[in-house]
Order: structure tokens, then sequence, then C-alpha cells
């Protein structure tokens, strides 16, 4: 008999199916806002560098929005703070609309596009549903997170493409109109899931702030250095086909990276994870870092475009089961009652080391050449690694009953 399918038992739990469409669909957006923000005011202003500076002006507000609403929707409940702080967002996307249309001053746009910093962490909150439906299944929940992964994976895919199709083919506006559409309409068919929703933890019942955790401060340090990764390859990919005259495929390649990672977040959520996530998270990393070096030899050696998508592709493979295995971790060392708030620094991380990646990127490309700046992912994959070993050796786990082992013994076995 052929074995069984784990998604096939993950979608028989009760009320999976129904929010995580909502889910999805209010995720897809994610991917589509930065691209329609910055094809619509640059289209209407003329200015690729106002464009950029207001969308990393909302990437900034969100590092330090998003946190707080995620501890307001531990505190409050999913339903009670994600549909209100996603009004207040769409607000924010529309307001920028107007301001656009109206020829309004520049400040106007930097202060619409900073209202969508309340957006809720959309993939926190689904990740948060499948760990209260599944503790103590952890088999099961190990699939789930592959399944969330690959989803980010697709969403950060497929939403570029559908806004650049959007406001290419109808009118500027149209990729910004159509993602506010999907983003109130999903977060209310998720919010009005209620018996999946976790229970709210108010402020006396949970436990205390992430940061405050062991374990956690190294892991988003690690989850830093992870979105460096990420930032830096979607600039220097841009600027090396653009280099190559095929700037317009800078997109399909981008893409196949993110297929590579979909691909292999789905085939990892029908393993069985052996061993803790603590240890299997280097391991992880390691790949990561060794299969990044074949985007820089395709680059730096062949030169050629073909080449290096395919090197993307097979590159992409070991993102999603290090986000899964770094994301496991997240949930195993936030502190009861904090997990919105854990999850949701650790995208605030990814975030902030995407903005770090993209400047590095860059300037590596401006200074050097775009082969060259292949090895900034590299670099900063390499670090993240070198964080995870860190972590692991300062780890001394003890088993209940038994005394702290030998300082010298803990030295000889990690």
């Amino acid at each position: 008999m052929p074995p069984p399918n784990p998604y096939r038992a993950l979608f028989a739990v009760p009320g999976a199916r129904a929010f995580t469409a909502g889910n999805l669909m209010a995720r897809l957006p994610m991917g589509m806002f930065s691209v329609s923000a910055v094809v619509m005011i640059a289209g209407t202003r003329g200015s690729y560098a106002l464009a950029g500076a207001v969308t990393a002006t909302g990437l900034a507000a969100t590092a330090l929005v998003a946190p707080w609403t995620a501890r307001l929707v531990d505190r409050y409940g999913q339903a009670r703070i994600a549909v209100p702080a996603t009004l207040v967002a769409v607000l924010g996307s529309l307001a920028l609309v107007v301001c656009v249309r109206r020829g309004a001053p520049d400040w106007t746009l930097f202060a619409a596009y900073a209202a969508t910093a309340t957006t809720p962490n959309t993939g926190g909150m689904s990740r948060a549903r499948w760990n209260h439906l599944l503790r103590g299944d952890p088999a099961t929940l190990h699939t789930a997170n592959s399944f969330e992964q690959a989803a980010d994976e697709l969403c950060f895919m497929l939403g570029p493409v559908l806004a650049a199709f959007l406001c290419g083919t109808f009118f500027p506006e149209a990729g910004t109109l159509t993602g506010a559409v999907l983003l109130v309409t999903g977060t209310l068919v998720f919010a009005a899931q209620r018996a999946t929703e976790p229970p709210p933890r108010p402020g006396t019942a949970a436990g205390p702030p992430p940061l405050r955790a062991p374990g956690v401060l190294p892991l988003l340090v690690c989850c830093l250095a992870l979105g460096a990764v990420f930032g830096a390859t979607e600039v220097v990919t841009i600027a090396f086909a653009d280099a190559r005259g095929h700037a317009a495929a800078a997109g399909v390649v981008l893409a196949l990276q993110a297929a590579g990672s979909c691909a292999a977040g789905l085939a990892f959520g029908t393993l069985q994870p052996v061993g803790p996530a603590a240890r299997r998270h280097p391991w992880s990393v390691a790949a990561m870092t060794v299969l990044l070096t074949l985007p820089l030899l395709a680059a730096a050696v062949a030169g050629s475009l073909p080449l290096l998508a395919g090197a993307l592709l097979v590159a992409g493979m070991a993102t999603a089961p290090t986000m899964v295995t770094t994301m496991a971790l997240v949930q195993e060392r936030t502190p009861e009652g904090r997990l919105n708030e854990g999850m949701t620094l650790a995208v605030t991380g990814l975030l902030g080391g995407i903005a770090c990646g993209s400047a590095a990127g860059g300037w590596v490309t401006d200074h050097a050449s775009p082969a060259a700046g292949y090895g900034i992912p590299v670099l900063a994959a390499a670090t993240a690694l070198l964080i995870s070993l860190a972590a692991v050796r300062r780890a001394q786990p003890e088993k209940p009953g038994q005394d702290r082992p030998d300082p010298a013994e803990s030295r000889t076995c990690h």
C-alpha cells in the first residue's frame, strides 16, 4: 500500500481548509503591495528614487509596528485585532492611491504608505492556529509548518507577477486596489473561523516577552542574516539580468528560485524530522550556504542567465527546509501566550535583513560587478551558519531529575 499522504491528514483537521483558504487570500497581497506601489508612483511621478524611498519607509514602519500588533493579537485574540488592523492598513493603501492620483505633495505618500504597517502577520496567525490545533502531534505540526512555508513562497512568487500584470494591463493603481480587496476579504474569511482560533492570553496569563526567553535573541539575529540572503539575491539578480540586456527576465529568474523553495517545502513536509530542531538547524543553514555558491559560480564563471536561473532554482531548494526549521525553533522557544509576537519578531528580523542585504548587494553591484554581488548571499548565509553553530554550542540541555553535566563533558559532547 502507498504511504499515507500527510497533507490529506493535515487538512482533515476540522476547520483547517476554511481558515487556510482565507489566510491564503489575505497573504497573496503581501507580495503585491510593494511592486504595485513602485509601479504606481514611478509611473505617475517619474521617479524610482521616490518610489523606493516610500516603500522603504513602509518597511521601516512595519518593523516598528508589527510586533506591537502581534502582541495585541496574542492578548485579545486574532479576530478582535486582525480585522480593525487590516482596515487601517487598507485605508492607508487607498489614501496612497488618492494622493498619487491627485498629485498630492510627496510627504503625503510617505504618510499614507506608513499607515499600511498595521497589516497583521497573516502567516504567523495561521501558524499559531496549527500550533494550537496540533499541540501534542509534532509530526503533523512539521507538515503544517512546511505547508505554510511553501505557501509563503507561492504568494511571494505569484504576488509580484500578478501586480505587474494588473498595473501594466489595466491602470497603475489596479495592483494596489486588487491587493486591498483580497486582503480585506481574506482577513474577514479567516477571522470568521472562530472554532480554530487560539484562545487569547491576557497579560497576566501570558509568559514573559519573547526577547527575554532563552535562545530567542540569537535566533532573531540568525533571521537577520537569512533576510540579507534574500534581499541581496533579489537586487543582484535584477542587476545581472539588466547587464545582460534581459531586464524583463529578472522576475522569471527570481520566480524560479521561489518555485524551488516551494517544491522543497512541500516535499520536506512529507518527511519525518530526525532529532531536535536545534540540532537540525545548522545542517539546513549549511546546505543553504553550499547551494548558494552555485549562483555565484554561474554568474562569475559562465556569465549565462539561463545557467544562473537553473542555479537559483537548485539553491532555492534549501530555503524552505531552513525556514521551516527556523520557525519550528521560534515556536519551541517562544513563551506560552506570546506565539504571534515571537513569530512576528522573526519576520521583522527577516525584513531588516532584506533591507540590509538589498543595500549591500546594490553597493557591491555598483562598485564591482553583478557577478561579484552574488558573494553577498554566500557571506550572509555563512554568517547565519556561524550564529546557529554558536547557539548550539551554548545550549546545555538538561533532563528532568538529572544534574547539570560537567562543563568539560559538555564541551566534549558538543
